[in-house]
């Protein structure tokens, strides 16, 4: 039986943040040993007018600025709010099946208005072998069904 919890590795790579305009870059994914991961930012109480963007960027080592990173995509997850609550307590989602880059991490860009952010996670997928150990982000974790 396939089960994400068992053969991903979920990591909580962003903390909560207050509402701002400040960007917010998650910890550095080593990719070593998986061929996908999926990032996702989750919002909180944002702003009529606020801007929000997910990117993906990658690197040949376990840095944000050296040497230079690369954004993966020229698509991302965007998203303008048009009103007092449509950004409330969203998500933004970006997945990359197999990056360019051994070193991975994400950037929740948030303009013009101010948007809270709940924490951005990565599912790391598609192992190259099981079983996968959790990251230390997860306390406890339970697998329920018959073959479990």
């Amino acid at each position: 039986m396939y089960s994400i919890l068992k053969d991903s590795k979920i990591s909580k790579v962003e903390a909560r943040a207050a509402a701002g305009t400040t960007d917010l870059v998650s910890d550095i994914l080593d990719m070593s040993g998986f061929d996908s991961v999926m990032f996702i930012a989750s919002t909180g109480d944002g702003t009529s007018g606020t801007v929000l963007e997910l990117k993906v960027h990658g690197n040949t080592a376990d840095s944000v600025s050296s040497p230079t990173p690369v954004e993966l995509t020229s698509d991302s997850a965007q998203y303008t709010s048009t009103s007092a609550s449509d950004a409330d307590n969203k998500l933004l989602i970006v997945d990359i099946h197999r990056p360019a880059y051994r070193y991975v991490y994400a950037t929740l860009v948030i303009d013009t208005q101010n948007c809270e952010c709940d924490g951005i996670y990565a599912i790391q997928y598609n192992a190259k072998s099981v079983p996968v150990t959790a990251d230390s982000d997860v306390i406890a974790s339970a697998l329920i069904g018959p073959s479990a």
